[in-house]
């Protein structure tokens, strides 16, 4: 019981680090849903597409409020991510591909999350969003901007990532979008990104519906809660503590996995290993 508390408590932390520094959720909820609910890595990235795919749509309402949706360029970027979202879960349920591989992948993801949040954070007023970002060099940069779209939606059927921080610069380089409209854009993607790879799940893992309905609605509580809140609180100084406490989350996953990728000894090779150590003995005599 106390565990199921402390699960949704943490599960409101995921709407709150949607709705005051817009990314942040499906970072948290993977660590959440595997460490302290005890859900096996991959069903809990499939219910972490469902929960941030709803918990975005949620925190859509705003942004069109506000008419910072480009739905054109949502359709089009999105293509190419959905695409990719349902590959990355269809590699996922490949045999090769443990939970223990997945979780690394994940780490390493969120460790680069934590960088762009901290570099994010410290820039001055005098800064644009865009002095964030490396102009590219391309003649054809919607191909660039498809081709980055694939390779997000890749990374978030495979690991649950939904690609936020990602999907922002692609929008304001590569698609000329104003950094305003692409934040709101990006949701409306990351929504598409978690229904295909949610999809691409579905009858492959077994699914605690329960678990994954009550944690949507209290993350989705929890990001109208950081929306209001956002207009009180430094953005800047929640992303660079945010960013921090991400990279210790990302040394612990990788602390976790630390003996998944070691050679496990087979029952008939410790007899082997055994029958060697014991003719050696016998030689010496």
């Amino acid at each position: 019981m106390l565990t199921q508390i402390i699960g949704h408590i943490l599960a409101g932390c995921i709407g709150l680090s949607l709705g005051l520094i817009g990314g942040g959720g499906s970072v948290l909820a993977v660590p959440i849903l595997v460490y302290v609910m005890g859900i096996e890595p991959k069903p809990a990235i499939a219910m972490t597409l469902v929960i941030v795919g709803v918990v975005s749509l949620v925190g859509l309402i705003p942004h069109g409020q506000q008419g910072n949706i480009n739905l054109k360029k949502a359709f089009m970027f999105g293509s190419a991510t959905m695409l990719g979202a349902f590959l990355g879960a269809k590699i996922a349920s490949l045999p090769f591909i443990t939970g223990a591989i997945q979780m690394t992948l994940f780490a390493v993801m969120m460790f680069l999350a934590a960088i762009f949040m901290i570099k994010k954070s410290g820039k001055t007023k005098d800064e644009t969003e865009l002095d964030l970002y490396i102009p590219p060099v391309c003649k054809y940069c919607w191909l660039w901007m498809l081709t980055e779209g694939l390779g997000i939606g890749v990374l978030t059927g495979l690991v649950g990532v939904g690609g936020g921080f990602a999907i922002v610069p692609a929008l304001v380089l590569l698609g000329q979008t104003p950094i305003k409209e692409a934040i709101g854009t990006s949701l409306v993607i990351i929504a598409m990104n978690s229904l295909a790879g949610f999809l691409g799940y579905f009858g492959q893992v077994e699914l605690n519906w329960l678990l994954m309905l009550s944690f949507t609605f209290v993350a989705s509580l929890g990001i109208i809660s950081g929306a209001y809140l956002s207009k009180f609180v430094s953005g800047n100084k929640l992303q660079k503590g945010f960013g921090y406490f991400l990279i210790a989350v990302s040394a612990f996953v990788l602390f976790q996995q630390r003996d998944s990728f070691r050679p496990k000894q087979t029952p008939q090779a410790n007899v082997f290993q055994q029958t060697i150590n014991k003719s050696n003995r016998t030689s010496k005599y």
